[in-house]
C-alpha cells in the first residue's frame, strides 16, 4: 500500500527530523514537507494523512485526507475547529508520553507542602532559622485523601504513587469506567462538588475543553477544606486565577501548587507570584528524559496504521477536544 503524508507548516527542526526517520522506516509512505501556507494549499489535495494543525480553508481543499496528528496532548484553543469536528478524518494526539514526569512533579507538590516546605524554603533565603512547633505545619499521609479530578494516564500514575505514600485517592473522570491501581474510588464528574469537600489534596489533571473552561472557580475553591491544597498541572484554562487569588487571601485554602496558568506565562505582578503559600513551576511538569522518542514512537506507529490500515494510537473525541 502507499499514502502521503503532508507536514504542515510552520516547519521545526523536529519535524523535518521525523519526515526523514518515517519516510526511511515505512518505504511506501510519501512525505510531503510544507515551508509555507501556498505549498500546504498544492500539497493538501492528495494527502492521506497530515501532521500539525489544519485550518478550515486547507481543509477545504483535503480531498482524500483520513488521519490528523496534533503535535501535542491537548493543542491551544480553536484547534478542533467546527468544520473540523464534523469531518470524518480521525484526529490523534501525543497523550500519555509523560505520565511519569508529571507524576513524579505532583507528588512533589504533595510532599512540599505535606512537609512544609513552602515555610521554610523563604525563610532559608533569608538566612532565618525558625522551627516551627512539631505538631504544626505537617499533613500526615496515611491520613490524608487525594481528589484526581480527571484520570487518564498522568492521573492513573499519581494515584499509583500517592497510594504507596498511604494516601487514599479518590478520582473523577468522564471516561474511564474502574478506578486504575491505587484509587479507592472514581466517579463522574458530575459529583465533583460533593467529592471536594473530603480532599486534602484536589489535583487537576483535566485537559482544556468546553466542558472543563474555567470550572474551578471561587465557588468550588469554597468547598475545599480550608486546609487542603490546590495542584494544577493539566491546563491552565480550568482554573479562574482571579477567583483563585481570592480564596488563597481568604483563606479559604491552604495553598496551591500551580504548573500551569490561565494566562502563560504569569504576568508579572500577578499576586500569586508572592504568595507565601504558593508554589510556581513555568509549565515545566512533563519535562524529563525520552520525551522526543515517546513521541516519535507515536507518529511512527499512526503513519503505520494509516499506510497499513492498522489501528491509530491516542484518537481523539473532536467535539470532547480529547
Amino acid at each position: 500500500m502507499t499514502a502521503t503524508l503532508l507536514m504542515l507548516p510552520p516547519q521545526t527542526a523536529i519535524a523535518r527530523d521525523w519526515a526523514a526517520r518515517v519516510a526511511a522506516e515505512l518505504p511506501g509512505l510519501s512525505v510531503v514537507v510544507a515551508e509555507d501556507e501556498a505549498e500546504a494549499a498544492a500539497a493538501i489535495a492528495r494527502a492521506d494523512g497530515a501532521y500539525g494543525r489544519l485550518n478550515p480553508q486547507l481543509l477545504a481543499r483535503a480531498a482524500r485526507l483520513r488521519w490528523l496528528q496534533s503535535p501535542q496532548i491537548a493543542p491551544p484553543a480553536g484547534y478542533y475547529f467546527p468544520e473540523l469536528v464534523a469531518h470524518p478524518l480521525t484526529v490523534t494526539n501525543m497523550r500519555e508520553v509523560f505520565n511519569d514526569h508529571i507524576g513524579a512533579h505532583i507528588m512533589a507538590f504533595v510532599l512540599a507542602f505535606a512537609r512544609d516546605f513552602h515555610t521554610y524554603l523563604p525563610l532559608q533565603f533569608r538566612g532565618e532559622w525558625k522551627p516551627r512547633p512539631e505538631d504544626t505545619g505537617v499533613v500526615h499521609l496515611p491520613e490524608s485523601t487525594m481528589l484526581i479530578v480527571g484520570v487518564g494516564g498522568i492521573g492513573a500514575e499519581a494515584a499509583r504513587l500517592a497510594a504507596a505514600f498511604g494516601m487514599t485517592v479518590i478520582g473523577t473522570d468522564a471516561r474511564r469506567a474502574d478506578p486504575p491501581a491505587g484509587m479507592a474510588e472514581l466517579h463522574r464528574p458530575e459529583a465533583l462538588d460533593e467529592l471536594l469537600p473530603r480532599a486534602d489534596f484536589v489535583v487537576l489533571t483535566v485537559p482544556h475543553t468546553p466542558a472543563t473552561e474555567g470550572f474551578m472557580h471561587r465557588e468550588r475553591f469554597r468547598r475545599m477544606k480550608r486546609s487542603a491544597f490546590f495542584i494544577n498541572i493539566g491546563r491552565g484554562r480550568t482554573t479562574r486565577l482571579d477567583d483563585l487569588a481570592a480564596a488563597l487571601r481568604a483563606g479559604e485554602i491552604a495553598g496551591a501548587g500551580l504548573d500551569v496558568f490561565e494566562t502563560e506565562p504569569l504576568p508579572a505582578g500577578h499576586p500569586l507570584w508572592t504568595m507565601p503559600n504558593v508554589l510556581i513551576t513555568p509549565h515545566t511538569a512533563g519535562y524529563g528524559p525520552y520525551l522526543h522518542e515517546r513521541r516519535y514512537a507515536i507518529f511512527r506507529d499512526n503513519c503505520r496504521a494509516l499506510l497499513e490500515g492498522g489501528s491509530f494510537r491516542n484518537v481523539v473525541d473532536k467535539a470532547s477536544w480529547f
